[in-house]
């Protein structure tokens, strides 16, 4: 009998230690995945508010003719940057003026950089008092 016991004595043991080692491999994969997709997710909302900056740049302009003021852009988007570059229409567009918003932020290591444009009629301020 106890000749049995000895050569059965450390198939549990094994088990467990290959049991084991096999549940840390799999989470420590599932460990690198999910930085993964944090990684990825952090830039796709870096993306969004870099789009979300240049169409608010672009739809102010073409409302009042201004972009929107430096502390108010700089309140709403602390993380971004943003430069406007207006340039004469040509061609069928002449009578307008094409504004190119670029808005750049940071993701870990990555740069971030959106570039909106839209062709807008030039705006004539309306007098004071009037």
């Amino acid at each position: 009998m106890s000749r049995k016991k000895m050569r059965h004595g450390g198939f549990l043991m094994t088990e467990i230690i290959v049991a084991l080692t096999i549940m840390a491999m799999l989470l420590s994969g599932m460990a690198l995945t999910l930085n993964g997709l944090a990684k990825f997710n952090r830039y796709q909302l870096v993306r969004q508010q870099c789009i979300a900056a240049a169409q608010a740049q672009i739809d102010s302009i073409t409302a009042t003719g201004k972009p929107i003021q430096d502390e108010d852009f700089s309140r709403i988007w602390p993380q971004l940057s943003v430069s406007i570059k207006k340039t004469a229409g040509t061609g069928q567009w002449q009578t307008m003026e094409l504004v190119e918003v670029t808005a750049t932020g940071r993701n870990f290591r990555k740069e971030v950089e959106i570039q909106l444009s839209r062709y807008v009629s030039k705006i004539v301020p309306l007098a004071e008092g009037k």
